[in-house]
């Protein structure tokens, strides 16, 4: 067991590409995992990849398709059309994938004790946290404990975006030397369109006024 490595779920996307190199600074050796869950959006897990590759980060992905069918979800369930609103808190999206991450670190825990890996990072933020039941701070510390008392092993799971929105998210980015690259390289978008995005699915509309809000602040514009 080691103090010096981290394990990220990693996605691809703009939240994980962050904490991906955020991982990178506070850790001396890092690994990324991805998942295939039936999800519409699966070239994210190439993406993933080739950044990864990029970072000199050890990639692997894994697949988890039962995750993909226990509930029905526009995300995984190409019939199901999707939500194009922002969610305003008070409902689930139709893209909100029953147990994700609670499955997602799980799964990485049991990876990251196979490696001898105690710490685990993900890119969770309850700040914009679209509705999501599985991104909140006290789903994090009560799967915490969990996950210690299942395995007995001492886990620490990291959420450097806890508190932060989507524009401070954009910040750390920028401090991290990766703006350009979570810009151009990373895939939020539902519909599987890298980069900018859609536009149109709630994951690009975030990400878009995060960035544009951050831009204007640092007059980057």
């Amino acid at each position: 067991m080691t103090n010096e490595t981290a394990l990220v779920v990693f996605s691809g996307g703009q939240d994980s590409t962050t904490c991906l190199f955020w991982a990178k600074r506070e850790f001396k050796e890092v690994h990324a995992l991805s998942f295939r869950y039936g999800q519409k959006h699966e070239k994210e897990v190439e993406l993933a990849r080739r950044i990864a590759e990029g970072a000199g980060v050890p990639f692997t992905a894994m697949d988890l398709p039962l995750i993909g069918t226990l509930g029905r979800n526009a995300l995984t369930d190409t019939s199901m059309p999707m939500d194009e609103r922002i969610p305003d808190g008070e409902e689930f999206p139709n893209t909100f994938v029953p147990g994700r991450n609670l499955f997602f670190l799980s799964v990485a825990a049991v990876r990251a004790r196979e490696l001898g890996i105690r710490h685990i990072v993900t890119g969770v933020s309850q700040t914009d946290y679209s509705g999501y039941p599985d991104c909140r701070d006290n789903f994090i510390k009560s799967l915490n404990v969990t996950l210690n008392l299942a395995m007995d092993y001492q886990f620490v799971l990291h959420t450097p975006l806890m508190w932060r929105d989507k524009a401070q998210t954009w910040a750390l980015a920028d401090e991290l030397g990766v703006l350009d690259l979570v810009r151009r390289e990373t895939m939020t978008c539902y519909n599987g369109v890298p980069g900018d995005g859609c536009g149109h699915c709630p994951a690009c509309k975030l990400r878009r006024e995060g960035l544009e809000k951050y831009l204007e602040a640092t007059n980057k514009i």
